[in-house]
């Protein structure tokens, strides 16, 4: 057991599917806009203007905060947070600090091997984001250039206690989280186009002299694997530290992609440096019990839930079950497969084993974005049924059908994969190679009956796969034991 123990806390954003920013009403849909072109007085901060929020990003926001097992406050308040930083046009952000919409939540977490940790969160708060600056060419010698389509976008910050242990949970926690936000249909959640961003605090107990390091935070990382590896590396530097008897600093890093390092960014601010102070264009946000469950019944089936019905109605393992679930496009493809089907098991093993493969190597996100559909498995799974093709054919067919769209008959007949079941063909090709390997027939005769796999890979290389094992194996026979 190590003398050390790593502390991990983290700060996540989620930026909210809303049509409209969170005080004005240009367009949140950014990203992929002209810099500078969804802004307005309101969200530059122009002087004499006034916010107004979002009533969709309230309902979002409630509905997260649900979702995540916290307790919604009916009473919650904007204040001003205040820093200067080029991309912040107003010099302050509108955050909650003081009075969060949302705290007291949860989220249970669960390894491969099904082992399950409860990690608490400490608070919800809603926010609005800043801009983003554009580095061009060298940004020692280069210009900075600032966009400032992002400035007032809606987000969520959530923040944990600091009950994660490890690298590894805190990917398993940001993958929970994710999959938990797009069921809900409250934030696409990519990380690549910043809709979830993750801030990580850690710091590492030394268990036999109780001694603990500076917490060290890891800003803006923009992927799972990422959060991961820069986790790993800092655990790794301070433990390091605290085996020479020396203390990291307190501060703020990024994480070098390139060099696979963590590198020093700024000393940490501390909350006071911010001179928080209730946003005075703003009253109080003031929420009914009959609006907050409301939005309760309104809730979709989560993950956990349909987790455990698909291990209950589909008689599924944990394992399939929990790949199966950790996507809603991906649930809703295998549940309508399944239907139409009626064997669960099927689908998910060409699923898992074939499907997300191809989305892997492909950088594929939704399984609606492939080629394939539901009926090409209703049709594939008939193709078998009915002996016309093999499983080693299906396997095959599923990667074709995936980059074209074909059906599975259209692509059979095409390639003229239909199951070979000329017995009398199939007797000749065994006849040639037991002609040109007397050895192995001279085997089988001396009582080495597994020897007859010999002949039926024989026949399968000659007919590309396409014989029906069963029919070879019982046409082997007889000759073998003919002969």
């Amino acid at each position: 057991m190590s003398r050390y123990r790593t502390v991990i806390g983290l700060e996540i954003h989620v930026q909210l599917s809303t049509k409209t920013k969170m005080f004005c009403s240009c367009s949140a849909g950014s990203f992929d806009a002209e810099p500078n072109t969804n802004i307005c007085p309101v969200c530059t901060g122009q002087p004499g203007v006034l916010p107004v929020t979002n009533e969709q990003a309230v309902e979002y926001a409630v509905k997260t905060s649900l979702a995540l097992n916290f307790e919604v406050h009916e009473y919650s308040r904007f204040d001003r947070k205040n820093y200067f930083y080029p991309d912040l046009p107003k010099g302050y952000q509108i955050t909650q600090y003081f009075y969060p919409i949302a705290t007291n939540g949860w989220i249970e977490i669960e390894d491969e091997n099904g082992n399950k940790k409860k990690i608490r969160l400490r608070r919800l708060h809603m926010e609005e984001d800043a801009g983003k600056l554009i580095h061009a060419g060298d940004s020692m010698k280069g210009e900075s250039l600032v966009d400032y389509n992002r400035a007032g976008v809606p987000l969520v910050e959530i923040v944990t206690e600091p009950d994660i242990s490890s690298p590894e949970e805190a990917r398993l926690f940001l993958e929970k989280l994710r999959s938990i936000v797009r069921y809900l249909g409250v934030s696409s959640g990519d990380m690549e186009k910043g809709a979830l961003r993750c801030d990580a605090n850690i710091s590492v107990v030394d268990e036999e002299t109780g001694k603990s390091s500076n917490r060290v935070e890891i800003k803006n990382i923009n992927s799972f694997k990422f959060v991961e590896k820069a986790l790993e590396y800092e655990e790794k530097r301070i433990r390091e530290a605290l085996e020479k008897g020396e203390n990291v600093p307190q501060e703020t890093r990024g994480w070098n992609m390139k060099e696979k390092k963590t590198i020093s960014m700024r000393s940490k601010e501390e909350e006071n440096d911010y001179r928080y102070f209730p946003e005075p264009d703003l009253p109080p946000l003031v929420l009914s019990k009959e609006y907050i469950e409301r939005i309760k019944q309104s809730l979709p089936e989560l993950p956990d839930q349909k987790k455990e019905r698909f291990m209950k109605e589909y008689n599924l393992p944990r394992y399939d079950a929990t790949v199966l679930t950790s996507d809603k496009d991906l649930a809703s493809f295998f549940e309508e497969a399944a239907k139409l089907t009626g064997k669960p098991k099927e689908v998910s093993n060409y699923i898992m084993s074939q499907v997300l493969r191809y989305m892997n190597e492909n950088k594929i996100e939704s399984i609606y974005d492939t080629k394939i559909a539901p009926e090409h498995f209703k049709e594939l799974f008939d193709l078998i049924d009915s002996g016309k093709i093999t499983t080693n054919i299906a396997k095959n067919l599923i990667r074709d059908i995936l980059k074209t769209g074909k059906s599975p008959k259209e692509i059979v007949k095409e390639k003229g994969l239909e199951v070979e079941t000329d017995e009398s063909k199939i007797g000749e090709i065994i006849k040639k190679a037991m002609k040109q390997n007397p050895d192995a027939v001279q085997q089988y005769k001396n009582g080495k009956k597994s020897v007859i796999g010999f002949f039926i890979g024989a026949v399968m290389k000659e007919t590309r796969g396409k014989a029906d094992p069963k029919i070879v194996q019982k046409i082997a026979t007889k000759l073998l034991d003919e002969n």
